[in-house]
């Protein structure tokens, strides 16, 4: 079954890069963008991370929390983090992925001709009562933030 604006955000709790969980219902009262990537420190990843650093005073002044989420483990996390001093937070959604597979994000993938299962790179806007305000199926890496921020009317 397919979410649908307007739908309540799947609840989840996941460890962010210093192994502590954070529990999305206690981000109510707030606008929160969950980003799902594939894999953290690689192109389209950097890419994508670095547009909402690089736009990170616009979120922040409009009082929206991000959450980048992979499969990646903390260690990783808190490296690219450092390496492209990211001002937001990523959780850690390990295999199998429920996470991302109740935001429909995890799937079978196509690389090269060969299948496997991973991470989709879709992100999601919840408003502050916790509802799919904005879904996005094809994202472009180096422009999600921009778009998002386009999209709220808030550029």
């Amino acid at each position: 079954m397919a979410l649908k604006i307007g739908d309540p955000a799947p609840d989840f709790t996941l460890p962010n890069q210093a192994g502590e969980p954070i529990q999305l219902s206690s981000l109510r009262g707030q606008r929160v963008v969950i980003y799902f990537y594939p894999k953290d420190d690689t192109p389209g990843c950097t890419k994508e991370a670095c547009n909402f650093r690089d736009l990170w005073e616009a979120f922040q002044s409009q009082d929206i929390q991000v959450l980048g989420i992979s499969k990646d483990g903390a260690q990783s996390h808190a490296k690219f983090i450092d390496k492209h001093q990211l001002p937001f937070t990523l959780l850690t959604d390990s295999e199998p992925c429920p996470v991302a597979s109740s935001y429909e994000s995890y799937g079978l993938k196509k690389f090269m001709g060969r299948e496997y299962m991973g991470m989709m790179r879709h992100t999601f806007v919840i408003d502050p009562e916790g509802n799919l305000e904005l879904i996005y199926l094809k994202v472009k890496a180096a422009t999600m933030a921009t778009q998002i921020l386009t999209d709220l009317g808030l550029d």
